[in-house]
C-alpha cells in the first residue's frame, strides 16, 4: 500500500500543469540541500577540533552538551517558519476500503524524511565518529547520538502539532532572545542546568529510554489528533468563521489609494500566508546584531554595514513586496475589470512599503547603543529603501506572474507558491547597489561621504517618484493581460 501511495504522488506531480516549474524549483531545492548538507558534514567533522582549540580546558562533548539547548530552540523556530509538512489528497482515499491507520502512518512517516531531520544526522554523526576515533566509550557515544536523533524526531512531531498555531512563535522567539541575552550579559546561564541534563544523558547510556519514550508519545498524540478528524464529513464540510470588521477609516487620509491600502491591510490580517510573511519580516530587525557586534565589519569593512542597514528596515519590503502583484492573484481579474487607474493600484503598494520601512526604522532606535554612526547608517538605508528599493521591487512585480494561495498551510520560507526565479535576479540590485553607492565615496573620501551618498540616492528617488511610477505603470499595462491569464491558471 505504501508503494501505491508513492505511485499516486509521483503521478500527481508529473501530470500537473505546473510540472516544469515545480521540477525546476525542486532541482534548486535539492542543490541547496546538497550545499547545506555538505556544510553540516564539514561542521560536524571539525567541531571537536574547533572546540578543543577554543576551550582547551573543557571536554568538547561537555561543551556541546552545555549549548545544545540553543540548537534545539533554533531548530523549533526554523521548522515553524520553513519546514513544509507533507500532505496528500486523502479525500478520494476515504471512499475506498483502505484502513485509516495505514494512511495516517504514511503521512507521519513522510515527516521523518524532512531535510531538518537529516541535518541533525549530518552534523552529529561526523562529530560522533570523531569521538570514537579519539577513544571515547562506544556505548556512551552511540546512546548519546541516538538520543539526539530521537529528540530531533520529537521536535519534528511537535512541529506537526503546532504548525497551525502562532503560539509557538510568540513563546519560543522571546524565550530564545531572552535566554541568549541573559547568557551574553552573564545574568543567568540556561546552558548550565541543561548541560548537566545532557551530560547525564551521555554518562548514563540507559537514559536513552527517555528520548525514545518522548518520541513515541508525540507520534501517538499526532496519530490520535489526525485520526480524530479523518472522516469524509469533516473533510468536505464548510467551516463558517465569524469575520470581525476592522475600522480603517483613519486610512482615508491617503486619498484615492486608501481603498487599496485598506484591502491590503485586511488581507494581511485575515489570511495565513501574509501573516507568516509579516512575522518573518519582524526578524529582519535583528539582522544588524550579527554585523554591528563584529569589529571586523565595523572597523575594516564598514561598507558591509550598508547591506545590514537595508535588511533592518527593509524586511517587509523584501519579503512582502517581492510578491506584488501575486498577493492579489485570486481576484486580480476582477480588479483589472474595474474602472480603476493602474497608477492608484501601484501607488498604494508603494505607500504600504514606505509605511513599513518607517515603522521598522522607528523600531530600530535601540541600535543607537552601537553608536550614532551605526544609527545614521540605518537611517541612510531606510531612505534608500524608500527612494529606490520600493521602485525596484515594483518593477520586479511586473515580471512576477505566479499566483499565491492566501490561506495555504505552507510555511512562508519554504512555500514555493508564488516563487519566480526572476525574483532572484531582481533581488541582486536591491542588495548590491547600496553597498556600491556607499563604498565608492567611502573609499575615496570618508565614511560620512558614503552615508551622504546613500541617503542622497534615496532622496533623489523620492523626488522623482512620479517619474518612476509612470515608467513602472507602463510596464504593468503592457503585460496586463498576460498577468491576468497567468493568475487564472490553477496549480
Amino acid at each position: 500500500m505504501i508503494k501505491r501511495f508513492l505511485s499516486f504522488e509521483w503521478k500527481q506531480f508529473t501530470r500537473a500543469s505546473y510540472f516544469q516549474k515545480g521540477l525546476a524549483i525542486k532541482i534548486l531545492l535539492i542543490l541547496a540541500s546538497i550545499y547545506f548538507g555538505g556544510i553540516a558534514i564539514i561542521m560536524g567533522g571539525s567541531m571537536f577540533f574547533i572546540l578543543k582549540e577554543l576551550v582547551p580546558e573543557v571536554d568538547p562533548i561537555i561543551t556541546i552538551n552545555n549549548f545544545i539547548v540553543y540548537w534545539f530552540l533554533f531548530e523549533i523556530l526554523i521548522r515553524y517558519f520553513i519546514q513544509q509538512l507533507p500532505v496528500m489528497n486523502v479525500k478520494p482515499l476515504m471512499t475506498i476500503p483502505i484502513k485509516r491507520n495505514t494512511v495516517i502512518h504514511y503521512l507521519l512517516g513522510k515527516t521523518t524524511l524532512s531535510f531538518f531531520n537529516f541535518l541533525s544526522l549530518l552534523v552529529f554523526l561526523p562529530f560522533s565518529i570523531v569521538l570514537l576515533v579519539k577513544g571515547y566509550p562506544v556505548l556512551n557515544v552511540f546512546c548519546w547520538f541516538v538520543s539526539i536523533l530521537f529528540l530531533t524526531l520529537s521536535i519534528n512531531y511537535l512541529n506537526f502539532l503546532v504548525n497551525k498555531s502562532n503560539l509557538v512563535f510568540y513563546i519560543i522567539a522571546p524565550v530564545l532572545i531572552g535566554l541568549i541575552g541573559l547568557e551574553y550579559y552573564n545574568i543567568f546561564a540556561i546552558s548550565k542546568p541543561i548541560g548537566v541534563a545532557f551530560n547525564t544523558l551521555y554518562n548514563t547510556p540507559y537514559l536513552l529510554i527517555l528520548p525514545l519514550l518522548l518520541c513515541i508519545g508525540l507520534y501517538y498524540i499526532n496519530f490520535k489528533y489526525i485520526k480524530k478528524g479523518f472522516y469524509l464529513d469533516d473533510a468536505i464540510s464548510k467551516k463558517v468563521k465569524a469575520v470581525n470588521a476592522t475600522d480603517l477609516s483613519w486610512m482615508n487620509r491617503f486619498g484615492s489609494v486608501a481603498p487599496f491600502l485598506k484591502n491590503d491591510v485586511k488581507m494581511i490580517m485575515r489570511n495565513a500566508r501574509p501573516k507568516q510573511v509579516l512575522m518573518m519580516s519582524f526578524f529582519f530587525l535583528f539582522y544588524g546584531l550579527f554585523f554591528f557586534t563584529q569589529e571586523v565589519y565595523v572597523e575594516k569593512m564598514p561598507y558591509i554595514l550598508a547591506f545590514a542597514a537595508i535588511f533592518i528596515t527593509g524586511g517587509f519590503l523584501l519579503s512582502f513586496g517581492q510578491l506584488v502583484p501575486s498577493w492579489d492573484s485570486e481576484y486580480y481579474k476582477m480588479l483589472m475589470s474595474q474602472n480603476i487607474p493602474y497608477r492608484q493600484y501601484l501607488e498604494s503598494k508603494w505607500y504600504l512599503m514606505v509605511v513599513a520601512v518607517i515603522i521598522a526604522f522607528i523600531l530600530s532606535t535601540p541600535y543607537i547603543y552601537f553608536g550614532w554612526d551605526i544609527y545614521f547608517m540605518i537611517a541612510a538605508g531606510a531612505l534608500f529603501n524608500i527612494g529606490l528599493n520600493t521602485f525596484i521591487t515594483l518593477f520586479g512585480g511586473a515580471l512576477n506572474r505566479v499566483p499565491i494561495e492566501l490561506n495555504t498551510k505552507a510555511k512562508a520560507f519554504s512555500n514555493t507558491n508564488g516563487f519566480n526565479p526572476t525574483q532572484l535576479l531582481i533581488a541582486l540590485p536591491k542588495m548590491l547597489l547600496p553597498i556600491i553607492i556607499f563604498f565608492i565615496p567611502y573609499q575615496f573620501i570618508s565614511f560620512n561621504a558614503g552615508l551622504i551618498a546613500l541617503a542622497a540616492s534615496g532622496t533623489l528617488g523620492i523626488v522623482f517618484k512620479n517619474f518612476f511610477l509612470n515608467k513602472i505603470e507602463n510596464i504593468y499595462q503592457k503585460g496586463k493581460y498576460k498577468t491576468v491569464a497567468a493568475f487564472s491558471e490553477k496549480n
